[in-house]
Order: structure tokens, then sequence, then C-alpha cells
């Protein structure tokens, strides 16, 4: 099968640097979808964009802003990594319909429907009970097929993810998670869902965090690329890429920023426990985007081919994104 050549990871959060810039380099990456919100409100997130503008302006000789996916090939082209912003719940809009074009337009291109809880869209994986999309959240949808902003479902219920898809009139994504029949947790997804997803033509990132992989920190390459292999079975391998989850460098604080929020009075230890209270030890294989290489290494000693691999490296994202990104005609 033959993919526009493309190195996309599908999800990171690091703590963003130059030193982190240059390794996405040293990787050969060409874009990444970064996070821009966890429990931020409008204001908070406004304040992370300019963050980001103020990072495109210091480093502009290794990153630059994406807007659609021909900008992934213009980086690609120029020796950089185009950033594609995205918000892992859907706190800055707030209860607000009109803030999703608007965010659109300050270049925000995938937003999760929830974060591990429930939203006013959809519940999240860690709730008890899950109603599906709300009444909001039908509009949410709507508008955000109309404008050009893709849904992620990687940290939501499994009816909610399966009602997302059906409402949906573009195709859905989930961009860091990675099947249940490998490691059974709640935030990995069934077989149903990955079905549901490639049926409506959308993709599933896999993901290196250790607490999504059956042997943690411990998990070799080939255990991982096994898992991709499995996945090919249920999905066809068009409908798969790269979402690492890559966290890097970011201290305990920002971990529990992401599992508490303001939400809540007590330590929630989200996938970990008060046995395991922190960040979990890096695979050995990927340590920073530096290692992106190893994936693909480890795709082609599965016996994957070098077009199947070029697919889940980062191909089938850039096709995904031509048409994702644009409004609806």
């Amino acid at each position: 099968m033959a993919h526009d050549t493309a190195v996309i990871d599908g999800l990171q959060y690091c703590n963003w640097s130059r030193e982190v810039f240059e390794q996405m380099r040293a990787g050969g990456i060409d874009a990444v979808h970064v996070t821009a919100t966890y429990w931020e409100n409008a204001r908070e997130l406004l304040s992370n964009i300019g963050d980001w503008n103020r990072r495109f302006e210091a480093h502009s000789d290794l990153i630059m802003p994406v807007e659609t996916a021909d900008d992934i090939r213009r980086a690609r082209e120029s020796g950089k990594t185009g950033i594609i912003l995205g918000l892992q719940n859907c706190s800055p809009i707030e209860d607000d319909i009109d803030m999703v074009a608007i965010l659109k337009r300050l270049n925000v291109h995938i937003m999760q429907l929830s974060y591990n809880n429930q939203s006013l869209v959809c519940a999240g994986c860690f709730e008890q009970t899950d109603p599906g999309i709300s009444r909001f959240g039908r509009q949410v949808i709507a508008e955000m097929n109309r404008v050009g902003m893709v849904i992620d479902m990687s940290h939501s219920a499994e009816f909610s993810t399966l009602e997302a898809i059906r409402l949906s009139e573009r195709p859905v994504v989930v961009s860091h998670a990675n099947p249940q029949f490998y490691h059974d947790t709640s935030r990995n997804k069934s077989e149903q869902v990955m079905r549901a997803l490639a049926e409506s033509g959308g993709l599933m990132g896999f993901s290196c965090y250790p607490f999504h992989l059956r042997n943690v920190s411990e998990t070799a390459i080939d255990e991982f690329t096994e898992m991709i292999a499995r996945s090919a079975d249920v999905m066809g391998v068009e409908h798969l890429g790269i979402g690492t989850d890559l966290c890097q460098d970011q201290p305990v604080e920002v971990l529990q920023w992401m599992r508490n929020g303001n939400w809540s009075k007590v330590m929630d230890y989200g996938e970990g426990s008060v046995d395991r209270p922190s960040w979990p030890d890096p695979l050995p294989w990927f340590r920073s985007s530096a290692d992106f290489p190893n994936i693909a290494q480890g795709l082609r000693d599965r016996g994957f081919s070098d077009g199947d691999v070029d697919g889940i490296m980062g191909g089938n994202w850039l096709r995904f994104l031509d048409d994702a990104l644009q409004p609806a005609a």
C-alpha cells in the first residue's frame, strides 16, 4: 500500500524545551499532536496558546505551527517538526457551542470529548456509569464536523466512544491508547471500538506510556509490535498509527494536575496507585522522540512491509488529516 511519506506522533505532552524539539528532529518526526489543555478553561487555554506562539518564534528553525496537512509536508521539506495543537478535554469550550469555531480559528485542531471524568459532552473512562453523548455533546460533534476539528475519544468511556463514532459524520480517532485484548484496563479500547473506528474510516494511535502496556516499563519492543500486528488483523493496517503519549521531563506535580485538576480534594492516582504514585520508568527503547526509529525498526523486524511501516509511522495520520483538518464542504 502506497503512503505519502511522513513521520507523525499522535500525542505528546512533554516539558517543552529546545532539547525536546532537537530530539524530535533527531528522531525524524515531521509532526506532533501536542496537548494544550487538560482541565484548563478558555482563558487559561489562551495563555497556553500564547506560550506556543512564543515557542514558534524562539525555535523557528526547529518547529512550526500546523494549520493544514500540507503544513506537515512543508515541515518535512524544511527539516522542521510541525506542531498540531489539541485538547485532552472539552473544558475550554465550557458550555458555549461558539467556542468550537473560535478555537479552530486559533489553530486548535483536535479535541477529546472527555478526560477520564464525565464532561458536559460525554463520560470519561474512569466513570462508573456511561450515559453516552449528552444533548450538548451532539451539538459539539456536529460543530466539530462542520469546522474541521478532529474528535478524539482516547480517554472516553466505551458507550460514549461508540456513540460518538455513530453520531459523527466524519471519522473519529483514538490518538493514544492500546487494545484491551493486550492489556485490559478501562483506558484501553475494546475490539468493538476498534472495529467501529475502522469501519467509519477512523484511526488508532498506539501508546508507549508504560501504564498502557502489559509489562509496564519492562515491555519489550517485540511485545509492542506483536500488539500492533494483532490490531492490524482487527482494524486493517491502514487505520493504525502511533500516539506515544510521551510526557518527557515533566515533574510529578504535572502528573498530579493531569489526574486531579481542580476537581478533587483527595489524591486520585489515575492509572497509578498508592504504591506507584509517580511517573513510570520510560521504556528502554523509547525514552525520547530521538528513539522514534526504534519503533519503525521493530515493525520491520515483525515482518511489516516498508509501505505498511510508512503508513503506521505517519502516512496513515497524514492521509487522515488531509481531509479531517478541512472544514466540511
